[in-house]
């Protein structure tokens, strides 16, 4: 269904589809699931970019075939965790990587996808990395941190919490980290913004996962991580304290400079 429904928009929009899938996190636990291991969403990324190719392919033993499909509909996975990273590099046509955008986050996102690729006799040349960011801005920089311990907290508990020590924290921060897992809630608006300050994880885990503040500062920030590597960045905007407005300076204030 998921693949039929890529094509046909696909289609309708004349080549502008992209379909991005991840193992699962809020929206599954919310409705009483639980996310897929890395195995299956490699094999589930694999599937999907065969019959978005065209070609048949089966799933679970049942066969598949979109015929009718004229342009493949690229694949990309959404990945931040060792496995997940592996598993879209092996199998992806790029790769949402939520992880951070310091200089050891990105190369440390980029050997485990160029690992995963070398399974598959690729090469990161075949795989477009996209680097995910937190963003929200306002001309008060206060403003635009009002509720950003919101977004931090629900992305760092699933980021970071499941093993705080591999992932890069500081061992100072370690205990912070997995007293944020232990009490942190996937129904994201519940989450409460000023944890993240109250436990002294809110500069720490800006300057790692967030563009944040007066455009000034986000200009500073994209270049930073720019130069760190994170060429290509994708923003979630849902619990900025303004979204449309956070898309709208943006692409006034910091686009035109940055395209400078």
């Amino acid at each position: 269904m998921t693949a039929s429904a890529a094509a046909s928009v696909d289609a309708a929009s004349e080549g502008r589809t992209i379909l991005g899938i991840g193992a699962g996190h809020s929206g599954v636990t919310n409705v009483g699931g639980a996310p897929t291991g890395a195995r299956a969403l490699r094999e589930g990324v694999a599937f999907l970019r065969t019959v978005l190719g065209g070609g048949p392919a089966s799933w679970r033993g049942a066969p598949t075939h979109l015929p009718w499909v004229r342009r493949r509909v690229p694949v990309f996975a959404a990945a931040s965790g060792p496995e997940a990273l592996r598993a879209a590099g092996a199998a992806a046509d790029g790769v949402f990587v939520n992880y951070g955008l310091g200089r050891e986050h990105v190369q440390r996102a980029r050997e485990l996808i160029e690992a995963g690729a070398k399974e598959t006799e690729r090469s990161m040349e075949d795989v477009d990395v996209w680097a995910i960011a937190c963003l929200d801005m306002s001309a008060r920089r206060e403003a635009a941190f009002e509720k950003l311990g919101n977004i931090l907290g629900f992305v760092a508990a699933y980021i970071l919490g499941p093993d705080p020590e591999g992932r890069g924290v500081p061992a100072e921060l370690v205990p912070a980290v997995r007293e944020l897992r232990a009490t942190y809630t996937t129904r994201q608006r519940e989450m409460d913004p000023t944890l993240v300050k109250r436990l002294g994880l809110f500069d720490y885990l800006r300057a790692r996962l967030a563009i944040a503040g007066t455009p000034e500062d986000c200009i500073e920030q994209v270049r930073g991580a720019e130069a760190a590597g994170a060429t290509q960045l994708m923003f979630t905007v849902s619990l900025a304290a303004d979204p449309e407005g956070t898309v709208e300076l943006f692409g006034r204030e910091v686009l035109p400079a940055l395209s400078r």
